[in-house]
């Protein structure tokens, strides 16, 4: 199962995880990626193996973001380095990357350089702040540019708490699929246009776009929209709660005349529907406090099972189980979704999340795990034409390295 994108050559320059994600899902397209990492450390994601403070046995993150991947390790920082890279790309379909632009430019990597030596180059740069402005060449990293200056993190702090913290990841993600969606765009461009471009994608538009809701409303209105507590939502059926084992839930009625009928049945008060303080919008908005607390109240005599069977009675009660991590990892309709995917890695499969989209006329299926730093060295190089001896001198040198010279360690 080779994917859609099968026969179209990546070149990635990334790091941590944005760039990555975004080069690792065309890579589960069927891309051909081919990975540049400095010798040494190599990505610096590599380094999430000792994410809890010992050497663990593999590096799941890094396998997310890496898999089906040929990693070359080649020290850009050398006029050899630098010609390796450029030999790579003069070949390639697309490149893609998430290094500020005044290092590339600095390397000869710069969108100008590399379009103008291939003019058919779809080149995605994935960058923090975009790429204009005083701040554009600012470091960012998604906490930076999606979590905290879009806006993001204050919408979702209570009116009296803390500034939540982010998860890892939780911008870059969104971030590599818009930018991968952008590539394929821009290579259909491509196809009847004969021209590659740079193609730009930030993780603060990202993060803009994620409460692009809220600002629209600011935009449109100059109003802004409140962050409420869930003792005080007006709409009783578009909350969550408690059951009596625990167990959290969401009930989902966006349409409060639609939904608050059968919550009222399923919770054994059908006469609420006439009762003056909760028979209209209106009422139930003022007398939300009081309404919640009586749902409080009930919805702590049952389990979350057992109010899930009372659910399930009423056609128009919608609702959503609060799953912990642990209950994604076993929910059935997650797994049904598609939400994990085998990957097969040395010395056997292993479960990984799959990346968001499926294609049921090219579908994909990951081709083998996360490179070693520098496992393809020596492939990709002889595939440019360098003999077994010119790439030995490389290594020797320090131009570039290959896994032997990790011992194999997957770093």
């Amino acid at each position: 199962m080779p994917g859609p994108l099968e026969g179209v050559k990546v070149v990635e320059l990334g790091m941590w995880v944005a760039g990555p994600a975004c080069a690792g899902i065309l890579a589960d397209w069927g891309a051909d990626v081919v990975k540049l990492e400095p010798p040494g450390i190599g990505d610096p994601a590599r380094t999430y193996q000792a994410l809890f403070g010992e050497v663990m046995p593999d590096n799941p993150i890094f396998e997310t973001d890496n898999r089906s991947k040929r990693s070359v390790a080649v020290d850009l920082r050398t006029p050899e380095g630098q010609a390796v890279a450029l030999e790579l790309v003069d070949g390639a379909d697309v490149f893609v990357t998430n290094l500020r632009r005044a290092a590339l430019e600095r390397w000869g990597l710069g969108p100008d350089e590399l379009l103008e030596r291939n003019p058919r180059l779809v080149y995605q740069l994935i960058t923090g702040y975009g790429m204009e402005g005083d701040d554009a060449g600012r470091p960012a990293y998604d906490i930076g540019g999606f979590w905290a200056r879009s806006g993001v993190a204050a919408l979702l702090r209570t009116p009296d708490g803390p500034l939540p913290f982010q998860r890892g990841g939780m911008g870059d993600h969104p971030t590599g699929s818009s930018a991968a969606g952008a590539v394929c765009a821009a290579l259909f461009a491509r196809e009847r246009t004969g021209e590659g471009q740079l193609v730009s994608t930030s993780l603060i538009r990202q993060g803009v776009y994620t409460i692009s809701f809220d600002l629209a409303v600011t935009l449109g209105w100059g109003a802004h929209i409140g962050i409420g507590r869930r003792e005080q939502m007006g709409n009783p059926a578009m909350n969550n709660y408690v059951a009596g084992d625990g167990k959290a839930f969401w009930l989902i009625g966006q349409q409060g005349e639609r939904h608050w009928p059968p919550l009222a049945r399923v919770v054994g008060h059908p006469e609420w529907l006439d009762d003056e303080r909760f028979s209209t919008p209106a009422g139930r908005y003022v007398n939300a406090p009081e309404l919640i607390g009586l749902l409080d109240e009930i919805f702590a005599t049952k389990s979350r099972d057992e109010w899930a069977e009372v659910f399930d009675t009423e056609p128009d009660l919608f609702w959503a189980p609060v799953n912990e991590i642990d209950d994604v990892i076993i929910d059935p309709q997650v797994h049904a979704a598609g939400a994990f995917v085998e990957v097969p890695e040395a010395p056997g499969a292993a479960m990984r999340v799959a990346s968001p989209s499926d294609f049921y006329g090219t579908p994909w299926a990951p081709r083998s795990g996360a490179p070693k730093l520098g496992q393809h060295t020596r492939e990709v190089l002889e595939a440019l034409g360098r003999s077994e001896a010119e790439i030995d001198a490389m290594i020797d040198s320090g131009v570039v390295a290959g896994e032997t010279e990790y011992g194999g360690q997957r770093l």
